[in-house]
């Protein structure tokens, strides 16, 4: 199974708002940090907003937060956002009917067995899990620390 990049941008994004706590994020930011085109990043905003993982402000100091804390969203909820699909095999599309051996292989229920299982694996996992080195995560992101006087 691999992921597409749509999944794969989806969590880089959820990952730096993480990143970023309480303060906003600029996709300008996250693109330059990432190498993603600003594009690529603005055609993934409205999923990660319509799934409820984050918010975005307009303005001058608007950006994009999360919405939730980030031990409340769970990879497997970000990828099953992010997927369009998850047909492992042509028999996954319930418009391609054209094996033979469909109506009596069992290969489809083990593909699909086997993707529940790597769903079931990915919930397990939070986005607070992946961000758990917080001073490294921010330094490799290259997020400076907010002063505070």
């Amino acid at each position: 199974m691999r992921l597409t990049q749509q999944a794969n941008y989806s969590v880089r994004i959820l990952m730096y708002c993480a990143a970023k706590k309480d303060e906003f994020a600029k996709v300008s930011e996250i693109a330059q940090v990432f190498g993603i085109s600003e594009y690529h990043l603005f055609k993934i905003l409205p999923i990660l907003v319509s799934n409820g993982f984050i918010t975005t402000h307009r303005g001058r100091n608007g950006g994009l937060k999360l919405a939730k804390e980030p031990a409340e969203i769970t990879l497997g909820q970000i990828i099953r956002a992010a997927e369009e699909n998850f047909h492992l095999a042509d028999c996954f599309d319930e418009g391609s009917y054209d094996c033979p051996l469909l109506s009596m292989c069992d290969f489809n229920q083990a593909l699909n067995d086997a993707l529940e299982s790597f769903l079931k694996a990915l919930d397990k996992y939070t986005l607070a899990d992946l961000t758990a080195k917080e001073g490294d995560m921010r330094s490799l992101l290259n997020i400076a620390e907010i002063k505070t006087a």
